[in-house]
């Protein structure tokens, strides 16, 4: 019999808390900072472009094509979980001012607002170079949706050669000075993602097992792309709090699809996967989604996704 496991968010702050007020001396002088700080090779830049990207994986693909032409503010601090994010007025001045703010709509509320507000013309969603999928929604508590497909796009290898694309593309007219330079950038880095993609491909494709548990739906992406099923604890939020009847569900379809182990993730409690994971009396491992890299790590999103191959295929039994 399931009781609800202790609280799986690991002391993180909660979800969707209002902004403190602000006195209107900070607001103005926010406002100025924004607007003394504006276009290509602004102040503090060194005559680089300025770009700002809402969290790690937008962040490694400006800096990827952008090379020494670009600085790159990234507004999730390294190891914290994106979806919690909440934005000082320093850094909504930060997205007005930037020569081009990367994000993917959907994951961190408080950029999509600063975005709309600050960075029309002047932004590129992640979202907007690929196919979607809906969200998944379980129901459960706490869990709430911002858009009706599912954010986490840049998890599937595939997908994010589309991405760069886009970056490329971007970067290339916000600094048209060195649009040569980006786009042979660029092709370097799709390079690279198509190598992992046929990686993915070729290590998947034959496989004993097929079903994927996971502590939320951050995967879907890449189930859908290399012919796997997510079954995630948490749907698209993973602050969204199972019930015992849900993790008593959870588990029947466990050990019914013989899977063999429940995903945890980096930046996620693992409370609730080891309590699933106890009750289906199976073993647990982790899956990076490669929402941000910890501090000091050597780790980037190509060597992130090749460890979780090297994970799923021995999970999987595959050949």
């Amino acid at each position: 019999m399931f009781t609800k496991p202790a609280d799986r968010r690991a002391s993180r702050p909660a979800r969707r808390r209002a902004l403190p007020l602000v006195p209107l001396t900070a607001v103005a002088l926010a406002g100025t900072l924004g607007l003394t700080a504006c276009g290509s090779g602004s102040a503090g830049s060194g005559g680089r472009t300025k770009v700002v990207a809402g969290f790690y994986p937008m962040a490694w693909l400006a800096q990827k094509i952008g090379g020494d032409h670009v600085k790159v503010q990234t507004l999730t601090k390294p190891g914290a979980e994106p979806h919690d994010l909440e934005l000082t007025p320093r850094q909504i001045a930060d997205v007005g001012s930037a020569d081009l703010t990367l994000y993917v709509k959907g994951v961190q509320p408080a950029v999509d607002d600063a975005v709309a507000k600050r960075a029309k013309g002047k932004s590129f969603d992640a979202v907007s170079a690929v196919k979607t999928l809906p969200a998944r929604d379980l129901g459960e508590e706490g869990e709430g949706h911002h858009t009706d497909y599912d954010p986490h796009v840049w998890v599937d290898p595939g997908r994010m050669a589309a991405i760069a694309k886009g970056v490329g593309d971007h970067l290339a007219k916000a600094d048209s000075r060195n649009a040569a330079d980006y786009r042979t950038r660029t092709d370097a880095l799709v390079k690279q993602l198509n190598d992992l993609d046929t990686a993915f491909q070729t290590g998947l494709k034959t496989c004993k097992r097929k079903t994927v548990v996971t502590s939320h739906a951050a995967f879907g992406y890449l189930a859908d792309h290399y012919g796997l099923t997510q079954v995630p604890i948490a749907g698209v939020d993973p602050n969204a709090e199972p019930s015992p009847k849900r993790l008593a569900q959870l588990a029947d379809e466990v050990r019914k699809t013989g899977a063999t182990t429940v995903f945890t993730e980096t930046l996620v409690s693992p409370k609730v996967a080891q309590t699933l994971a106890r009750e289906a009396g199976v073993k647990t491992a982790v899956l990076d989604p490669v929402e941000g890299v910890k501090p000091g790590s050597s780790d980037d999103y190509l060597s992130v996704l090749r460890r979780d191959l090297d994970i799923l295929r021995p999970a999987l039994e595959c050949s």
